[in-house]
């Protein structure tokens, strides 16, 4: 995945969730993708989804636990995993995590 974007249109207002331990920054690109970029603060996680979306660690580390799993799994700095749409996903961080969120369609 590449490191950098061009030709976006990034909203200033951050999306601010979990007391404030996990932000992000919404990316709209051209063709109507969006993406956005965000950080957590070490804790646990549960989220819901709309849309479908890919999730990119590009720092740190998180144990995932994903729809209609038994198994956590681990996934670190240049590892991705997915979420189906209309579905939720747990989350452990022993560490602060930089990451890239990418959405299907809702």
């Amino acid at each position: 995945m590449s490191d950098k974007f061009e030709n976006v249109t990034i909203i200033k207002k951050a999306n601010v969730y979990f007391d404030g331990k996990v932000t992000s920054r919404t990316v709209f690109f051209a063709d109507g993708t969006r993406k956005t970029l965000g950080f957590m603060m070490p804790g646990e996680y549960e989220f819901s989804t709309g849309a479908s979306e890919v999730m990119e660690i590009l720092n740190g580390e998180m144990d995932v636990l994903l729809p209609n799993q038994k198994d956590w799994q681990v996934f670190k700095i240049d590892q991705s995993f997915e979420v189906p749409a209309n579905s939720s996903f747990k989350l452990k961080l022993k560490v602060a995590v930089d990451y890239c969120c990418s959405y299907g369609k809702a």
